[in-house]
């Protein structure tokens, strides 16, 4: 279904969020850590390169879990049936998520662990 208006869009966008939520354990999980890192944010006063940094290392995971979620629903989709390139895409797409997750944690220590170190000095 094609959406008519540009706010059918954006509806159509949510639903894929709320399924994606409901449905996706890792996706919460990391929907998640990403409310504490944006509640880190906020009490830690980070500098505004820091927290883009962040942020874009926690959506980074969110888009790329949501991305593994449509290739994994698309080839359920297509077949019920084991088939080694439906296991290989699948896998590569996790491995997309692992990725993005390795990415968000190697920022997440560069950044955080010298401004909690700070504050532990003080």
């Amino acid at each position: 279904m094609r959406a008519k208006t540009l706010w059918e869009s954006f509806r159509f966008a949510f639903q894929g969020l709320v399924y994606s939520f409901k449905t996706q354990r890792n996706f919460r999980v990391h929907c998640v850590a990403s409310v504490i890192l944006g509640i880190l944010l906020v009490v830690l006063d980070f500098e505004l390169y820091q927290a883009l940094f962040l942020l874009s290392a926690a959506f980074f995971v969110l888009i790329s879990e949501l991305i593994n979620t449509a290739i994994e629903k698309t080839i359920d989709l297509y077949t019920a049936d084991y088939h080694p390139l439906a296991k290989i895409a699948k896998n590569c797409a996790a491995a997309a998520v692992l990725t993005s997750a390795l990415y968000a944690v190697v920022v997440g220590v560069l950044v955080m662990v010298p401004r909690l170190l700070e504050l532990v000095g003080r």
